[in-house]
């Protein structure tokens, strides 16, 4: 748990690089519709990062699961996609699909990260009804967060919400603590924990966390595309994911990745 309370001078430097991640998704939204490449995508957020003195915090990380290193910036993942699909070799949004952009950014040894599922043209009502479940539970999740409250609330906020609405939550995959690295402790699951056994961390002031609930329409477990990275629904059903890097303060929590 080393490094779990960022100083001042960290929180600013995750500010800013939160700040220009934030910039570059507002670039990116703009650009989602039917005919647009996953290629188009990955060019132009490297030239961005670069442009504002950064590097891609996903581009050549290695995991002990993956045999090479993650070959993008962007994870662009599609329709029935969970997470981590790359954005090279390059493919082709149509319309009615749903893509899932996740991406971090180092800047000044200084790390964001950032998600968001978004509708290619017109998608059918259960698409919709799942995007924008998927941002409310985001939403509700980070109104849990202050000093004092433990990652059970936040957990039991999302999962209640999604499964409400008669869609599953992931649990195989969690948030995470960021700011000095791409990922730190604690682990944050997106649903209730506190009969579980897993650690309920207790939230204090200047933790820096990435909550990324994601929330399939169907079976909540997960499968695996057979590329060493992708997750996908293990019932080819949709999937979304909202993602914010926020500041823990005293009274809730600073969103830093929110323009």
């Amino acid at each position: 748990m080393s490094n779990i309370i960022k100083n001042q001078k960290e929180i600013e430097g995750i500010r800013i690089s939160c700040h220009h991640l934030a910039e570059m998704f507002a670039v990116l939204e703009s650009m989602v519709k039917p005919g647009v490449t996953t290629g188009e995508l990955e060019q132009v957020a490297c030239d961005f990062i670069a442009k504002v003195g950064g590097r891609p915090a996903f581009k050549n990380y290695k995991t002990h699961k993956a045999a090479t290193p993650f070959p993008t910036a962007l994870c662009t993942s599609i329709n029935d996609e969970i997470v981590h699909a790359p954005a090279l070799p390059s493919r082709t949004l149509n319309e009615g699909d749903i893509i899932g952009i996740d991406a971090g950014m180092e800047l000044n040894g200084y790390y964001s990260d950032m998600a968001r599922t978004l509708a290619v043209g017109k998608v059918k009502p259960q698409a919709q009804k799942l995007l924008d479940v998927t941002k409310r539970a985001l939403d509700l999740g980070l109104s849990e967060v202050a000093e004092g409250k433990h990652l059970d609330n936040i957990g039991r906020a999302i999962q209640t919400y999604v499964e409400g609405h008669g869609f599953g939550v992931v649990r195989e995959l969690v948030g995470h603590g960021v700011g000095l690295d791409v990922h730190e402790d604690p682990q944050i699951p997106h649903y209730a924990i506190k009969e579980s056994g897993l650690p309920n961390v207790r939230l204090q002031a200047g933790m820096v966390l990435a909550i990324e609930p994601m929330v399939n329409v169907g079976d909540w477990r997960i499968g695996d595309k057979g590329d060493g990275f992708t997750f996908s629904t293990i019932d080819k059903s949709l999937s979304a994911q909202f993602e914010d890097t926020v500041l823990v303060t005293k009274d809730g929590c600073e969103i830093l990745t929110r323009l």
